[in-house]
């Protein structure tokens, strides 16, 4: 057999028909050349798609905005795809239409695929309006992370545990959820202090603001405030209010603990007791104490 007889018989059955759409016959050749199709078409989407991102980082765009181009410039290269695809099959795109709306209908009612559109119109929603996005810390239920990735499907949210949470998206969009950094950066802390009864107010309360100044987190504005709580009944109550700039939860408890260690330290320095409880004990004067024989006997 001839170079030419094998490539004529190559030729021959990859024109073999395989089905008809729309009077369109789809041949071996076609199905077997549809995999090259997509390979080159989602090569070339990556290079697009990190192309995009490695310009726009280099002029320092929100990521968030980044995030947003890549999403619809994967989308519209899928788009494209399947367009393609369809041409080189000589495809009508009217039938694939009605048959990709007719398989979506039954997969919607067999799989329950309205959670699976619900997640994913909640994910462009999410993006495009942006009232959640990469970097924000968010409080949801009892979960505590920090956003990372906003997917078209889910979120993930690394933990303050240092765990990945995949939460889907219109669980965000349906529910409360707390975005601590979703104006500014800007966190309220609060320290509480008590000194024993007989310490001098005002020095306290000078010291507190010290301690709390002293701190580089601290921000000058909005000023930190002193105040004088209560009469407690063990101790005289201070609490100090401040702001800092922190993107978690960490940071919060960092700055109140360095306050918390300057306010020792200053305590130390000026005499100044924190207090601990304390209780009376009255005994009535009827008591009488008496010893044991044993007690008496071990003396002598």
């Amino acid at each position: 057999m001839t170079i030419k007889q094998t490539i004529a018989q190559i030729q021959e059955i990859l024109a073999y028909k395989l089905v008809t759409v729309s009077e369109q016959p789809i041949t071996l050749g076609d199905v077997l050349f549809i995999p090259v199709l997509i390979f080159i078409g989602l090569l070339l989407t990556k290079w697009l798609t990190s192309f995009v991102h490695k310009r726009l980082s280099a002029k320092k765009t929100d990521p968030n905005v980044i995030h947003l181009v890549q999403r619809i410039l994967y989308v519209l290269s899928i788009t494209m795809i399947i367009i393609s695809i369809l041409d080189f099959m000589n495809v009508p795109i009217a039938a694939f239409a009605f048959l990709s709306g007719a398989i979506a209908i039954g997969f919607g009612f067999g799989f329950g695929a309205q959670n699976i559109i619900n997640n994913f119109i909640s994910g462009w929603i999410l993006m495009w309006e942006r009232p959640i996005r990469i970097g924000d810390f968010l409080e949801v239920e009892d979960t505590k992370g920090m956003v990372e990735e906003i997917n078209t499907r889910s979120t993930r949210i690394k933990r303050i545990d240092g765990v990945h949470l995949l939460i889907p998206n219109s669980k965000l969009l349906e529910n409360t959820v707390v975005n601590w950094t979703l104006v500014d950066q800007f966190v309220r802390c609060s320290v509480t202090v008590g000194v024993a009864y007989g310490s001098p107010a005002r020095k306290v309360a000078d010291l507190i603001m010290q301690a709390t100044t002293d701190q580089e987190e601290a921000l000058e504005h909005p000023k930190p405030v002193v105040t004088f709580d209560d009469f407690g009944d063990n101790a005289l109550m201070f609490q100090v209010t401040f702001w800092i700039s922190s993107q978690a939860e960490s940071g919060l408890r960092v700055a109140k603990s360095n306050v918390r260690f300057r306010l020792e330290e200053l305590f130390e320095e000026n005499d100044i007791v924190v207090a601990y409880p304390q209780r009376d004990i009255h005994l009535d004067g009827s008591l009488t104490l008496t010893r044991s024989k044993s007690e008496s006997d071990s003396n002598n």
